[in-house]
């Protein structure tokens, strides 16, 4: 085999000479669209340019950016969204490319799995608890919660005996509520040096891992932190890729989404009554009593301009919240000697009255960079303040696109047939786009940036139909009507079941699953909430006259390769609801710009999710089926043209008896699944 470090690591011949041993070693096919993005992802991190790459399904996008990443003379950090891509690299992919490459000379193959600090277990919360800690976990029965807490007790320690990872990924099945009495979040902590355990702390031993290592995946929102928020939690890295980067706009809002209850500062107030004198921590209970006040006399939605009752209440949180810290007990700093014990109980409680403090100091600042809202809240979970950013572009282009070279890659990146409303949605401006290979220079206002469509293996227009149901009325606010659900009736007994139905409403998916059972019984149909949805995912794969009804997580979440899934159906269009805070904040400030709201957010939006869900019927070279489409909109309106060129290529047809036709012949000679 060639040396691939004759010449400069990143060169294309070193980048095709490993990845073909990569693919080889993997058992795959090496593809065209793998190899050219491969080399434009070297060319962006040895050039220091930004690259955007959309990789259909099936390129071997991973592969792609693993190779070159391995390749780069200085530490790359991969930044995931779900847990299910970042498992298929750190337990699949990576393991198997490192044995590809082992040998090599100049390749630097270790890498390290990076999280936030909660998603690791605490050996301190497991062994010691917190003083605050409501009752021992003793003698309970098991399938209890405090059972499940001790059973995961259990394994953090078998986890720390054999130098596990103690990462929440690996524990036995378990609820949110059930984890956090074995974790801590990154206020919480006592920090290495104050701590018992500190030295096989799994947090800690993690981010020594990263220290060591020449890649580190990582997920987005702790990227977010890292970067654009300043707190320092990944190693210095000079290059980043961002995997499923149609996501990222959406994570970092969420990294930087801020919530309060007045039960929020009750309980700080609560805590603190342990450590403080009582008049401070009665003060600050008396300002949660003011904000559930002021909360019941607003009206839920954005607030514009703060209502002058909630604006006092925030203040009063805000200033009793400070008083409050500024009468903790100082504590020495780590490492400070004198044989001082860390008080676990002081900080956790210190940590929530801080968090109060942030919290109701940012929304009582009422910034124009910031939207501010009110849940309505439901029977079990009350009403509560929610503070996001306004846009995330500024910061992401100058706290990560200014400092680092970026690439962002995924199956969807352009809507409406161009690179430009995501590149703009990250803080790249289209007049900083140029050619491959043409270079540019980068300075302070100037971020040279390259789209890059690599293409897919699949033939879209042989393997799936477009159907749209022109015919149909408009979608109305009360949900599926009588002829949307006769509609899916009639699809889903062509096809004999094997159908994913992507509805933009929990009540829509129930009502449509209602209906199919009705009407066709012989069929199994399954609705999202039935049961969890890995469970409900396997026995859709099982049964192939099954029927998966459900909503979000499905249209981005579910990979069903096969005859399993021959029908993708959407109800509508899938545009933010007209009350969402955010996006309406969001739209109107583009139109306020002198730009089109509508196109930049809420067709952006519907772009996205549409070509994410009918990305879900063809996830193999084998796969054959329809995606229909309820929305006639699709099909009438004039933003219409801009939604279909965001969606795969697949032959378009508004006939139904054509498409039931297709539906039967495919159903006839679908294969039993393996």
């Amino acid at each position: 085999m060639p040396d691939p470090t004759s010449a400069a690591p990143s060169t294309p011949g070193a980048v095709r000479t490993v990845l073909h041993a990569a693919v080889e070693a993997l058992g795959g096919v090496e593809r065209t669209g793998q190899v050219q993005m491969a080399e434009a992802v070297a060319e962006a991190m040895e050039d220091e340019h930004h690259l955007l790459v959309q990789a259909g399904t099936g390129t071997g996008k991973s592969l792609a950016y693993l190779v070159p990443a391995l390749l780069h003379r200085r530490r790359v950090v991969v930044a995931t969204a779900t847990l299910a891509l970042q498992h298929q690299l750190v337990e699949r992919d990576l393991p198997r490319l490192v044995e590809a490459v082992k040998g090599m000379r100049g390749v630097d193959a270790s890498f390290a799995v990076l999280k936030g600090r909660s998603n690791y277990a605490c050996l301190h919360r497991i062994r010691e608890g917190v003083p605050d800690d409501q009752g021992a976990l003793v003698d309970v029965p098991q399938g209890s919660m405090a059972g499940k807490v001790l059973e995961l007790r259990s394994w953090a320690e078998k986890e720390a005996e054999h130098s596990g990872t103690g990462e929440r990924d690996n524990a036995p099945r378990h609820t949110e509520k059930e984890w956090r009495q074995v974790s801590v979040s990154h206020r919480d902590c006592l920090g290495a040096a104050r701590c018992p355990f500190g030295e096989e702390c799994f947090a800690e031993v993690a981010k020594e891992r990263a220290h060591a290592s020449h890649l580190i995946v990582t997920n987005h929102s702790l990227l977010a932190i890292d970067a654009i928020e300043g707190v320092p939690m990944i190693p210095e890295y000079d290059a980043v890729v961002v995997d499923e980067a149609h996501e990222l706009v959406a994570r970092v809002t969420q990294a930087a989404t801020d919530e309060l209850t007045p039960m929020d500062v009750e309980r700080a107030a609560r805590r603190s009554q342990r450590h403080v004198d009582g008049e401070e921590a009665d003060s600050l209970d008396e300002a949660a009593a003011d904000l559930r006040d002021a909360m019941q006399a607003a009206s839920p939605g954005r607030f514009e301009t703060l209502p002058d009752q909630l604006a006092e209440a925030l203040a009063r949180v805000r200033d009793t919240a400070r008083t409050c810290l500024s009468a903790y007990p100082k504590q020495k700093p780590a490492g400070g000697g004198g044989g001082e014990e860390a008080d676990p109980g002081l900080q956790q409680s210190r940590g929530m009255v801080q968090d109060v403090f942030d919290t109701a100091e940012r929304m009582a600042a009422a910034s124009q960079a910031d939207v501010l809202w009110m849940n309505e809240g439901t029977e079990r979970v009350p009403p509560r303040l929610c503070v996001a950013p306004l846009q995330v572009w500024g910061p992401m282009r100058d706290k990560l696109l200014a400092d680092k070279s970026v690439v962002l890659t995924s199956a969807t990146l352009m809507l409406g047939g161009d690179f430009g409303p995501v590149a703009g949605s990250l803080g790249l401006k289209p007049g900083e786009r140029t050619e491959p290979g043409a270079g540019a220079e980068r300075t302070e206002d100037v971020l040279p940036w390259v789209g890059l469509d690599v293409g897919s293996p699949f033939d879209y227009g042989r393997q799936g139909i477009m159907y749209v149901a022109r015919h149909l009325p408009p979608p109305g606010r009360d949900g599926l009507g009588p002829a949307q659900l006769d509609e899916i009736a009639g699809l889903v007994d062509a096809a004999e079941g094997r159908t994913l139905g992507l509805f933009s409403s929990r009540r829509a998916a129930e009502a449509a699953a209602e209906a199919i059972r009705e009407r066709l019984p012989h069929l199994t149909t399954l609705a999202q909430g039935d049961a969890q949805l890995p469970e409900l995912a396997k026995q859709f794969v099982e049964d192939p006259h099954t029927c998966l009804f459900g909503t979000l997580s499905l249209w981005q979440g579910l990979d069903v390769p096969g005859d399993t899934c021959q029908l993708v159906i959407i109800d509508r269009i899938p545009f933010p609801r007209p009350d969402d805070p955010l996006m309406s904040a969001r739209q109107k400030a583009a139109d306020k710009a002198g730009g089109n709201g509508f196109m930049q957010v809420a067709a952006t939006h519907a772009a996205l999710l549409l070509a994410q869900g009918a990305g879900r019927l063809i996830r193999s070279g084998e796969d054959r089926g329809v995606v229909a489409v309820l929305d006639p909109r699709l099909a009438t309106a004039r933003y219409g043209s801009f939604l279909k060129a965001s969606l795969p290529p697949m032959w378009p047809t508004t006939d139904p008896a054509l498409v039931r036709q297709a539906l039967k012949r495919l159903s006839a000679t679908a294969s039993t699944p393996t």
